[in-house]
């Protein structure tokens, strides 16, 4: 079944209309920019400003901070109806919540610790909604940042740095939200530089397109298969599908690995990838709008 809905993976950081996060690079924010950026495009994609968000702060270890700021950053741009679900272990996910959530025409997922939004939601009938509402409803969006994108895959990365991707087993690796099958998702790519993470998570499970998501960046997923990237920078596309040689499975945990045939691809806003035909679009989408 192809789901209706959408889904917005944001690699973190993205334009708030006000200065960077802390431990972020720093680059020119204005009240200008967040009118063309990424959460202009969420507003969008929820039927506009008349459209209502349900907010999850769950993997963020300040999720009354991280609340209030995108409430302030979604009324800059004119909505109105942003409702934060406070819901900080599975104790929190009741009746009430999954209530608020089908008042909701989209959600977006906060940053912090994936595996937070895992072992809260995991099984859940809160859950089950989202994804019941993201299969069947026409306009129904999930946004996330950050670790709220890495859930969303099938596999999802929760532990590595760029330098134990270097070697087997460098990389942790658990299961997502699977909103999205066939793909693993990165953030914080370019800044952090998580290549030879994600290029292990792919070279392990070559049938999955790795996603690697740069700061103010992301990608508007259609049909579970379109990507078309949007905000300030680049999208890197790992695809392990054509990999004529990998003894990944042969070394030994801790050591260097070798792989021929991994293909990349970089998309920057506009352009777009087709995850089940593997293939790059250099025709430029029209911007909404």
């Amino acid at each position: 079944m192809t789901p209706k809905g959408k889904l917005i993976a944001i690699g973190g950081n993205e334009d708030k209309g006000t200065a960077p996060e802390a431990g972020h690079n720093a680059k020119v924010y204005s009240g200008a920019f967040i009118e063309e950026g990424i959460l202009r495009r969420v507003v969008d994609e929820i039927g506009g400003t008349s459209g209502r968000l349900a907010v999850i702060t769950s993997a963020s270890s300040i999720p009354e901070e991280v609340g209030n700021n995108y409430i302030e950053a979604f009324g800059r741009l004119g909505l109105k109806e942003v409702d934060v679900l406070d819901i900080r272990e599975r104790g929190h996910v009741k009746p009430d919540m999954i209530k608020r959530l089908a008042k909701a025409d989209g959600v977006m997922m906060s940053g912090g610790n994936q595996l937070r939004l895992t072992t809260i939601f995991g099984g859940t009938a809160f859950l089950q909604l989202m994804k019941r509402r993201y299969e069947e409803e026409a306009g129904f969006v999930i946004a996330g940042t950050s670790a709220g994108a890495m859930c969303m895959s099938s596999t999802m990365i929760y532990q590595g740095h760029s330098s134990s991707g270097l070697v087997k087993g460098g990389v942790k690796m658990t299961t997502g939200a699977a909103l999205i099958h066939d793909v693993i998702i990165d953030s914080h790519f370019v800044e952090r530089g998580r290549f030879s993470r994600l290029s292990q998570a792919v070279a392990s499970n070559p049938n999955a397109i790795g996603i690697g998501l740069g700061e103010d960046t992301g990608v508007v997923i259609t049909d579970a298969d379109m990507l078309e990237t949007i905000g300030s920078g680049q999208v890197m596309i790992f695809d392990g599908h054509d990999i004529s040689y990998s003894d990944y499975a042969d070394v030994e945990e801790g050591e260097p690995f070798s792989i021929e045939g991994m293909k990349v691809h970089i998309i920057s806003k506009g352009h777009s990838y087709s995850v089940k035909q593997r293939q790059f679009s250099a025709v430029r989408v029209p911007v909404k709008g």
